[in-house]
């Protein structure tokens, strides 16, 4: 049965162009389009929605505050669509706090590749949110080849460098991931290993996203930069829209940040950080999968177990979309499935084993 999904965004030509992407798909039904959230209550008494997609600025009503009262009264998976500037990425972090799904970025005019990413986002984010299990507040698109990681960096040719006792642990989440990064990362101790992060999120979005982290954490969690080193009780946020990998240099473990084209329908693709944690760090590196939509790193979880990593996977009991676990599990990449609160637990206790 196709999602039905009502557009809320007080631009007529957002109403349109978002009416036309999601009706592209067959898995997908627009049911209505709302000017405001007012009209749209009065469309929801008539057909409730299976995914609402919201903006953030709109006339009468804010789509912070109606996503507030919806996840009070009535939740309903929400996608907010935004116009996300530098300006506005702190107001939207508070649409997460609040339970919106997923975040993604309006499609604007320009090039034909960034159309059809964004088509691909879109509909991706819409299937991700109808899947999602919610808690009260108290045939397909027609788009390119999906692309491995072959795209962004080969295949592991060598073995990775000799065990050393410097370890380095590579995370990778989507859907739902941002408040599971949170209770992860506020578990870790001042001293836990180097921790490189590939969240799904739109570009001018995981600034304002590590900034928050930082503020709670009792590590130093901050958005990557291309050379940045990986340091003890530190953790590196992939920016949005730029690929993520690791890299060695003697001792020295850092990341590069670079274009490319999406791998496994995302980039940042966590494929792509997890291929090359297997290719530099090999038995040194610890991968942790969490909760998304999709099949985004599970080959390259796979890429790591084979060359000795230790491997992570959150259980379907706490994930909010157990999509990406799921396929990393059923690919044999996996050493051990755990609940979210007991991740760090795993991976502390894993440290101590290697």
């Amino acid at each position: 049965m196709a999602i039905k999904v009502l557009i809320v965004d007080d631009s007529a030509l957002v109403r349109q162009t978002m009416t036309e992407i999601l009706s592209s798909d067959p898995g997908i039904k627009v049911i209505g389009a709302a000017v405001d959230p007012f009209a749209a209550v009065k469309k929801m008494e008539e057909q409730i929605p299976d995914v609402l997609t919201l903006d953030v600025e709109m006339p009468r009503m804010d789509g912070i505050t109606f996503l507030r009262k919806i996840m009070t009264q009535h939740p309903i998976p929400v996608v907010i669509c935004s116009t996300l500037t530098t300006q506005g990425a702190e107001t939207t972090m508070k649409a997460l706090e609040y339970g919106a799904v997923e975040i993604i970025q309006k499609p604007k005019v320009g090039t034909r590749q960034f159309l059809e990413e964004s088509k691909v986002r879109i509909c991706d984010a819409v299937k991700a949110a109808a899947q999602a299990k919610l808690k009260p507040l108290s045939k397909m698109v027609q788009v390119k080849k999906k692309m491995s990681a072959d795209a962004v960096l080969p295949p592991p040719s060598t073995r990775a460098m000799a065990e050393t006792t410097e370890k380095v642990v590579v995370v990778g989440a989507s859907t739902g991931g941002t408040e599971a990064l949170r209770i992860f990362l506020e578990a870790m101790p001042l001293d836990c290993p180097a921790i490189a992060v590939v969240q799904h999120m739109p570009e001018n979005f995981t600034a304002a996203f590590a900034a928050r982290l930082n503020s709670i954490c009792r590590i130093s969690v901050q958005e990557a930069k291309d050379g940045a080193t990986m340091l003890r009780g530190h953790a590196l946020i992939a920016p949005g829209n730029r690929h993520m990998m690791l890299k060695r240099s003697g001792a020295r473990y850092f990341v590069q940040i670079k274009d490319g084209p999406l791998v496994s329908r995302h980039r940042p693709s966590v494929d792509v950080l997890f291929r090359s944690a297997a290719r530099y760090a090999g038995a040194n590196a610890i991968g942790i999968i969490m909760t998304g939509m999709g099949d985004d790193g599970a080959k390259g979880m796979k890429e790591m177990h084979d060359a000795r990593a230790f491997c992570i996977a959150q259980d379907e009991e706490t994930s909010v979309v157990f999509g990406m676990p799921h396929e990393a599990i059923k690919l044999g990449g996996v050493d051990k499935v755990a609940p979210l609160q007991a991740i760090p637990r795993e991976l502390i206790k894993a440290v101590i084993r290697k």
